[in-house]
């Protein structure tokens, strides 16, 4: 696949206030993005979206006739546009307000204001979604890896499926919560598991326990994607027997490392 680079990118930007979105433009040209086509309103968006498909969607939070976590799962509900990568600029600070926003699968949320590192880093997350790179292993090929999907959000699995397909995963199978995985790890052999940590019945640090300790499958690796990220929490997940942590959003480059150094293990 042609390699993509900021300049390729079509972007439609979501922000109501014109001063604000003068500010966002400017960012994304010192980032090499110039092709910005700018709406003020939830109504002005849909217009444009099924006129033509941009290749990344940046929005605000409140709109005068809506609020972005409304078009998101909108638009992640519509096959025509699931596919378009998602970024929330946000003023936002309560943790559950953004949790939604990163359990809709989101590509990256950037606080108000960001900084230039903060800009770069999502774009290149985008990069990553529409231009995928496969992951080169020395002790697998990457197109037989049998990955196990754990994550009671449809949106959030279908975002961490999309980015492991594009590094070349071909055999990936998906459970609601840690009580359907722990039926299918019964019933199949993974080479890896991919689990969120807060689910209902069973969550991810008690899924991993299962894994560990009661599982004919005790060594497979196991990365926890989680959005907590307190000192306690993470102490806690450390314990259960995880290989390897990330946050949510599951940026693409961030979870081609982790996957490289789990999966290069002797």
């Amino acid at each position: 696949m042609q390699e993509l680079t900021p300049s390729d990118l079509s972007i439609l930007l979501l922000e109501p206030s014109p001063t604000q979105s003068k500010i966002i433009v400017k960012h994304l040209a010192e980032e090499g993005v110039h092709n910005v086509e700018v709406a003020g309103s939830i109504a002005a968006t849909v217009d444009i979206l099924n006129d033509h498909k941009p290749d990344l969607v940046i929005s605000s939070l409140h709109f005068n006739d809506g609020n972005a976590l409304e078009l998101v799962r909108k638009l992640k509900s519509d096959d025509d546009f699931a596919h378009i990568p998602f970024m929330l600029v946000s003023s936002e600070r309560r943790k559950s307000q953004l949790e939604e926003f990163k359990q809709s699968g989101v590509v990256a949320i950037l606080p108000k204001p960001f900084s230039k590192d903060h800009l770069g880093k999502a774009i290149n997350a985008t990069l990553d979604i529409l231009a995928p790179s496969e992951l080169e292993l020395e002790l697998f090929d990457v197109h037989d890896l049998r990955v196990l999907v754990v994550d009671d959000s449809r949106l959030a699995r279908n975002h961490i499926k999309r980015v492991l397909t594009n590094l070349g995963m071909q055999h990936l199978m998906e459970a609601v919560d840690g009580k359907q995985a722990i039926g299918l790890l019964q019933e199949h052999m993974f080479d890896i598991v991919v689990t969120d940590y807060n689910m209902p019945e069973v969550n991810g640090r008690e899924l991993t326990e299962f894994i560990r300790q009661k599982s004919t499958q005790s060594h497979i690796p196991i990365l926890m994607v989680s959005s907590e990220v307190n000192d306690t929490h993470l102490a806690n997940i450390a314990q259960s027997g995880v290989d390897a942590m990330c946050d949510k959003p599951f940026e693409p480059e961030n979870v081609k490392q982790i996957l490289y150094s789990l999966l290069n293990q002797d």
